[in-house]
């Protein structure tokens, strides 16, 4: 194929420190904030994930690219990531289902690609220093430019991104013929989520970011959805005022990841920056109300503040993470509302805990009759 000419590149962290590299195809420069996902599989869902917008991505996983592409495995419709660090970039794919390589997948977006990065050592500075903002660049030779630049980037803290990739205009997902109808407010929705709601009966309409409660309304829903997305959930003013809204009308809500705090927002507990997030398909939580643990997909460096969850009379904690015992999951207490932290719909990742969507479905015919 020949296409994997590569060139020295270099990876600079906000803190100064340097790790080096080689750049796959035409190189070039890109900034975001760097984190890891510790998925052994899923590259290209993890990738299409609009919640890793404005992330360069660090991969855990020695070899990259194996499987191939393949396009039902997007969960959005372009590549999302900021740029890609990896140890071994495979230019061959041996998956029968692929239908190309990835380095075509991620040309076509025009993505920074790092490979013969020593990934263990960055993980590990990066789990014992915290997600920060980075750049990487073939841009080797001037790295005061490289500094200056990076400089310029702003934090994820007081970042709202869900604008960047939210829809422009609402649109129809599932047979409309659904016994189910439910107003989704996308903030980064995943196409994972729409197959499982669609799978259940229900006919969505999706909805702009900065929706109001009455756009939703005009639906006329049988239940309320609020997604994943990326960036700081404090910026989210409108969307935390519809949760308001739909709460306090005691409709049937359902919320994901960023949803999810949207939703703690709008119940006046506050959120904050983690060390270094949750991102991949292997995180432990446990379900407090059955007692049961699952194994779950995770993308997300925010987190709900667990003692104003516990303090508070209306909320209820549902689901820890057992890594760091974050709250994974709560649930308003006498309205038909609920959210978790993590992905119940993974793509990638584990089928523990798609029974959030039955609950969720329970949950609509109970007020629907």
């Amino acid at each position: 194929m020949g296409y994997l000419n590569k060139k020295d590149a270099v990876i600079l962290l906000a803190d100064g420190t340097i790790f080096y590299g080689k750049a796959i195809g035409e190189g070039g420069t890109a900034t975001g904030e760097i984190c890891f996902n510790t998925g052994m599989s899923g590259y290209q869902e993890v990738f299409t994930d609009p919640s890793y917008t404005g992330q360069i991505m660090v991969t855990t996983n020695a070899h990259i690219g194996n499987y191939g592409v393949a396009k039902e495995d997007a969960e959005s419709g372009s590549v999302k990531i900021a740029g890609l660090i990896c140890k071994n970039f495979s230019e061959e794919f041996s998956r029968t289902a692929a239908q190309s390589n990835l380095f075509e997948y991620l040309n076509e977006n025009k993505l920074v690609i790092l490979s013969d990065v020593d990934t263990r050592a960055l993980v590990r500075y990066i789990r014992d220093h915290g997600a920060q903002n980075a750049i990487i660049s073939t841009e080797v030779e001037d790295l005061n430019a490289l500094k200056a630049t990076l400089l310029n980037v702003p934090s994820m803290k007081g970042l709202e991104l869900a604008s960047q990739v939210s829809c422009k205009e609402p649109y129809f997902y599932g047979d409309e013929k659904s016994m189910y109808r439910v107003s989704a407010l996308d903030l980064g929705i995943k196409t994972n989520i729409l197959r499982n709601l669609a799978a259940r009966g229900v006919y969505i309409k999706v909805f702009p970011f900065d929706a109001s409660y009455e756009d939703l309304v005009s639906f006329n829903p049988d239940g309320f959805f609020i997604s994943n997305g990326p960036g700081d959930p404090e910026p989210l003013t409108r969307s935390i005022q519809t949760a308001r809204k739909i709460i306090e009308a005691n409709k049937p809500l359902f919320g994901i990841c960023l949803g999810h705090q949207v939703m703690a927002l709008a119940m006046g507990i506050s959120t904050y920056k983690m060390h270094n997030g949750h991102r991949g398909i292997n995180h432990p939580v446990k379900n407090l109300i059955t007692g049961k643990g699952e194994i779950t997909s995770q993308n997300h460096g925010f987190a709900i503040n667990k003692e104003e969850a516990q303090s508070h009379s209306e909320i209820e904690i549902t689901h820890v993470h057992l890594n760091d015992d974050t709250v994974a999951g709560m649930r308003i207490k006498n309205k038909p509302c609920f959210s978790v932290q993590y992905h119940p719909e993974a793509g990638p990742g584990p089928n523990d805990a798609t029974y959030l969507f039955d609950q969720f479905i329970d949950l609509i015919k109970t007020t629907k009759n």
